[in-house]
């Protein structure tokens, strides 16, 4: 996927979470950093211009899971990142988790425990750029820019303007 497709995925999910939530009123995007941030932004620039009583800047956070990671064993240096609840926090409201590849799903039940600590919301959605497949946890997305089938070999590279300076999904072989 070139920037273009980037684009009008990210414009259809918008429009895909305004639709399924009848209007974007009670509409909270957590980006999953370190990409699933910037395309959370975007979603949220994107819904207002749908929505324009939508205020993308204060519907918008970021959910850190370093933390509720079942990895940590493997890797326990990991950097905290800071976690950003919109000033309305999330009780009550819809949650719309950003990310920007969905595999196996042990990140996304990562956000789920980190979410619990935080409030909770009236429902919780998942928003993610790409989809690759090969989940292990009973967990699915709600709006998906793009399915690419990989081999378990194969590595999905999402490189965003604001992180590595060009937009871009790449289908990489394994390591």
């Amino acid at each position: 996927m070139g920037a273009p497709d980037i684009a009008r995925a990210l414009t259809r999910i918008a429009h895909e979470i305004v639709e399924r939530n009848d209007g974007a009123e009670d509409i909270v995007l957590l980006g999953i950093p370190t990409r699933g941030l910037p395309l959370a932004h975007r979603l949220a620039d994107r819904i207002a211009h749908v929505e324009p009583s939508f205020d993308a800047e204060n519907s918008c956070g970021a959910l850190d899971i370093t933390m509720y990671r079942d990895d940590l064993f493997k890797n326990p240096t990991r950097t905290i990142g800071v976690t950003s609840v919109p000033q309305g926090g999330i009780d009550g409201r819809v949650v719309v988790l950003v990310d920007d590849v969905f595999h196996t799903g042990r990140t996304i039940r990562a956000a789920l425990d980190a979410i619990r600590d935080i409030g909770r919301p009236r429902s919780v959605q998942l928003a993610a750029l790409v989809d690759r497949g090969h989940r292990e946890l009973p967990i699915r997305a709600d709006f998906v820019g793009k399915n690419i089938p990989t081999s378990r070999s194969e590595r999905v590279d999402v490189r965003l303007e604001e992180v590595d300076g060009e937009d871009a999904v790449i289908l990489r072989k394994g390591p």
